[in-house]
C-alpha cells in the first residue's frame, strides 16, 4: 500500500502536527510506503494576509496541480488529508479522486461546524452554527479572529463546499477522534454519517510511573480555552490545592502564569521536551485538565494514562469519553475552581482510591491508545476507503 499524506502545518506547532508525524512513522514501520507533503503558514502575518489566505482557502488550482503531479509520480492507493486550511484547500481532493485515489480526511477540530474551529464563545461551549447551512451567528459574534469579514469567509468555505457536494462526494472516509465528535458531525448533516469512523489518537508507551513526586501537573497550551484562569484561581485562592502545582507549556497567558508562580504555590517550567514531560508524568500525583471547550481528543490525557497517571478533567466533549469518573480519574464541572480543588482533595484523601485509579489509568491506555491498536484501525479505514472509491467509479 502507498499513502500520500497531506498536511498544512500551523505557525505554532500543536497536537495535529505531532499526530501527522507519529502516524507517518507508524505506517512506515508497518511496511506502508508513505509520501508526506506538508506546507506551512509562515508567510501569513497580520490580519490583512490572514483574510487574503482565508479567501484563497475556497479553492487553489495551483495546489490541485501540485498535488496531481505528486499523485502521478507516487501513485498512492490512498490520499490522507489532515489539515487543509488555508493553503492546501479542498482542491486536493479533486487531485486524488481524479486519478482514482481513495481520499481520507481526519477531522482534528470542528472547522466544518464553527468559524473558530473550537465551538467556544465567551469561555463557554457554543453550537449556534451547528446544523445551519451558513454560520451567520459566527459572523455576528466575530468568531474568527474577532473579524466579521474573516468569519464570513471561513464560514463561506464550508458552506460553499457543502453546496458543491465536496464533503459528500469527494471524501471516502472521515476519521474523528471520539464518539462524541462522530455524533456531533453526523447530526450536523455536513458530512455523511455513514462515512465517519472513530479512531482515537495513539501515544507511545512511556512505561508506568511511580507517582511518588507528590505534585499536581498541568501540561498544555496556556490559553483561555484551556481553563488556565480556572486553574490559577484554584491554586491561589483560599487554601488552594493540598499539593504544589507544576505547569508546563507556553501561550498567550504565560505572563499571567509567571506572575502566579511568584506565590510559591506554583512552579512554572515553561516549554519542555517530550522526554521531560514523560518524566514529570511518571512522578506526578494527578494531571489536571480543566479545559473549557469540547476538545477533539486530548493527547496529554492519553499520555498521562500511559504512565498510569490519573486525570482530573472537565466533564465536556472528549474529556468525558477518555475519563471514566471514579475509575481512571475524576470529572468536574467546567469552569469551577471550587470543583477542581474538591476533586483533588477527594483523591489525595484516599490512598486506596489513588492506587486503584493508577492501575485503571494504565489499563485504559493498554485497551485503547497503543500504537499497535491504532495502526490496525487506520489500515482498516484505508481498506474501507478504497472499497468506497472503487464503488464510486
Amino acid at each position: 500500500m502507498r499513502v500520500l499524506v497531506l498536511h498544512n502545518r500551523y505557525q505554532f506547532s500543536g497536537g495535529e502536527d505531532v499526530v501527522v508525524r507519529q502516524e507517518t512513522e507508524m505506517l512506515r514501520a508497518s511496511g506502508v510506503e508513505v509520501c508526506l507533503h506538508q506546507v506551512d503558514n509562515d508567510s501569513i502575518i497580520g490580519m490583512r494576509q490572514e483574510i487574503g489566505a482565508a479567501i484563497g482557502a475556497f479553492y487553489s488550482y495551483r495546489m490541485r496541480a501540485e498535488v496531481s503531479e505528486l499523485v502521478k509520480q507516487f501513485r498512492p492507493n490512498v490520499m490522507h488529508v489532515h489539515n487543509f486550511m488555508p493553503r492546501l484547500t479542498p482542491s486536493v481532493y479533486d487531485a486524488g479522486r481524479g486519478q482514482g485515489c481513495a481520499v481520507v480526511q481526519t477531522l482534528h477540530n470542528y472547522r466544518f461546524l464553527c468559524a473558530n474551529a473550537v465551538l467556544l464563545r465567551n469561555g463557554r461551549p457554543c453550537q449556534d452554527c451547528v446544523g445551519r447551512a451558513y454560520g451567520w451567528p459566527g459572523i455576528i459574534h466575530r468568531c474568527y479572529r474577532e473579524s466579521a469579514m474573516g468569519s464570513a469567509i471561513v464560514g463561506g468555505v464550508t458552506s460553499w463546499h457543502r453546496m458543491r457536494g465536496t464533503w459528500r462526494n469527494q471524501v471516502d472516509r472521515y476519521i474523528v477522534l471520539t464518539q462524541f465528535a462522530r455524533e456531533l458531525f453526523a447530526e450536523s448533516g455536513v458530512v455523511p454519517a455513514e462515512k465517519i469512523v472513530v479512531k482515537p489518537n495513539a501515544v507511545p508507551d512511556s512505561g508506568i510511573g511511580a507517582g511518588d513526586g507528590r505534585y499536581l501537573l498541568y501540561v498544555g497550551r496556556l490559553s483561555p480555552e484551556k481553563g488556565i484562569k480556572v486553574l490559577l484561581q484554584a491554586a491561589l485562592h483560599g487554601e488552594g490545592f493540598p499539593l504544589p502545582l507544576t505547569i508546563v507549556g507556553g501561550g498567550p497567558l504565560q505572563d499571567e502564569v509567571e506572575r502566579a508562580a511568584r506565590s510559591g504555590r506554583i512552579e512554572y517550567r515553561g516549554n519542555q521536551s517530550q522526554e521531560e514531560v514523560r518524566r514529570l508524568m511518571k512522578h506526578a500525583t494527578l494531571l489536571l485538565f480543566p479545559s473549557l471547550w469540547y476538545e477533539t481528543f486530548g493527547m496529554v490525557i492519553a499520555e498521562a494514562l500511559a504512565s498510569g497517571l490519573p486525570v482530573v478533567a472537565s466533564r465536556l466533549g472528549a474529556m468525558a469519553e477518555l475519563i471514566c469518573s471514579g475509575e481512571n480519574g475524576l470529572l468536574v464541572e467546567p469552569g469551577s475552581s471550587d470543583a477542581l480543588v474538591a476533586a483533588v482533595r477527594r483523591f489525595i484523601s484516599s490512598p486506596q482510591l489513588e492506587g486503584a485509579m493508577r492501575e485503571n489509568a494504565r489499563e485504559s491506555y493498554e485497551q485503547k491508545y497503543t500504537i499497535e491498536a491504532n495502526r490496525q484501525i487506520l489500515l482498516r479505514v484505508y481498506e474501507e476507503a478504497q472499497g468506497v472509491a472503487r464503488t464510486a467509479r
